[in-house]
């Protein structure tokens, strides 16, 4: 078999939507003829663990880790958590509103740590890596990012020994919603732009996960470029994210009796749907049928703006609310719930924003109401795979009108989805297309 280098900050035993791309990559590489290497911290500060990923890791992959240095447990110190504390991700605020030293923080982080907190790693991992990789060589290197010093292990390692590299963004980097947030100064911001294009110029492939993402790269790495130039290149390609056959629940599934509308993963300030719950307000006001049948199931951390938004339209007592679900148990939820709840985060970018939690939202077969951009990557899947409805973040009208549709198919007992062509996005479809992918490059070099 061939072998492929994945230098991923993500593994389990941590859980999350960081983890699943990678992992489930991994688990069916070797059917396609490649053997899998995975380097990844020993000690990483992990959000949040979830052992039952451990099982779609395959039997005697070589999993390769190093101890990392970060600077989080100053951080804690710093802001006044307590050590054992886990960092939220994002911009997230559960109980308060950022403090002074929150923001503080927050320069510190976007300012001195570029292009993130391990940035520390970068160094000894290239070192580490460039005397494993004479004795034990592969055939390509894959960097997996955000977090983005993992982009930077990868280009250490592709100037010291020449290697084929793909560079895989699951997140943009200077597009992403919250850089703006980060509070930089001009040359940070130079920098992470520097760091960036250096990416994506020495990257023989840049692997991203939706058509707009792609477009934005392209359009940065093109700058400058005359017009035969930027088609004579085909460096981008998208592989989305997925779901996995084998975590779908194959025995009889009983739905809630409840009309459940289920969240999955975190709400951040810019994911709050707040005219979603004005309309859900309005329409428990009207129908005492509504309000007895109504149940909102949140999985996943939420902000505070979130709750605030939930308390001012007096839903709290419909909502059922936990902070983190084994990725198996989350399965079963999706399945059960009456109606899935899709929440592009209203920013800048909102149109190239397609979260993992779309594909197994696809797998569990139950009807999606999408809030975010009508023209947007994610509704534009909702719309190819007949799964769904996507609604734009302030229209009352559409959202009440579906909303309702939504509540009498439940009331009829008819409250269902006959998508199609779901299994374009299985995650053992897509490895097929990462390996056919990695095949060229091999060629090619």
């Amino acid at each position: 078999m061939k072998k492929v280098l994945i230098i991923t900050y993500y593994w389990p035993p941590g859980g999350g939507a960081g983890v699943q791309r990678w992992l489930k990559f991994v688990k069916y590489l070797r059917k396609f003829g490649w053997e899998p290497v995975i380097y990844t911290p020993e000690n990483g500060e992990i959000p949040v663990e979830d052992p039952s990923l451990m099982k779609d890791i395959p039997e005697g992959v070589e999993i390769i880790k190093t101890k990392i240095w970060e600077p989080y447990n100053l951080y804690k110190k710093f802001v006044g958590q307590k050590s054992n504390e886990k960092i939220n991700t994002g911009f997230l605020t559960e109980k308060k509103k950022p403090s002074l030293l929150q923001k503080i923080s927050v320069w510190i982080r976007g300012n001195l740590f570029i292009p993130d907190a391990r940035k520390f790693w970068i160094n000894p991992s290239i070192r580490y890596l460039t005397n494993y990789l004479k004795t034990k060589p592969v055939d390509v290197i894959i960097s997996s990012g955000p977090p983005h010093s993992m982009h930077l292990i990868a280009l250490g390692l592709r100037e010291k020994l020449n290697l084929p590299w793909i560079a895989d963004f699951r997140d943009p980097w200077t597009h992403i919603d919250y850089y703006k947030d980060l509070m930089l100064s001009e040359s940070a911001d130079r920098k992470h732009h520097r760091l960036e294009m250096e990416v994506l110029q020495k990257a023989d492939r840049v692997l991203v996960i939706g058509e707009t993402m792609k477009k934005e790269f392209q359009e940065l790495f093109t700058i400058g470029l005359n017009s035969s130039e930027k088609k004579s290149f085909d460096k981008f390609h998208v592989i989305t994210n997925g779901y996995d056959e084998d975590d779908i629940i194959k025995a009889n599934i009983t739905l809630d009796k409840k009309f459940s509308i289920a969240h999955i993963g975190t709400m951040v300030r810019t994911r709050n749907p707040e005219m979603f719950w004005k309309v859900i307000s309005i329409f428990r006001d009207q129908s005492f049928e509504f309000a007895n049948a109504l149940e909102i199931k949140l999985v996943g951390k939420i902000d505070h703006s979130v709750w605030e938004s939930i308390d001012k339209y007096k839903l709290t007592k419909f909502v059922n609310q936990v902070d983190y679900l084994p990725h198996n148990e989350v399965t079963k939820v999706q399945q059960q719930s009456q109606l899935l709840l899709l929440i592009v985060n209203n920013t800048h970018n909102a149109k190239g924003i397609l979260t993992g939690k779309l594909f197994e939202y696809l797998a569990a077969k139950r009807p999606i109401l999408c809030i975010g951009p009508t023209y947007g990557d994610a509704a534009n899947i909702i719309q190819e795979t007949e799964s769904g409805v996507t609604v734009d973040f302030k229209d009352e009208n559409k959202m009440t009108e579906w909303l309702k549709k939504y509540f009498s198919s439940f009331i009829q007992g008819s409250l269902r989805v006959n998508s199609k062509e779901i299994e374009n996005y299985s995650r053992e479809t897509l490895t097929g297309k990462l390996s056919s992918l990695m095949n060229e490059l091999v060629v090619a070099n």
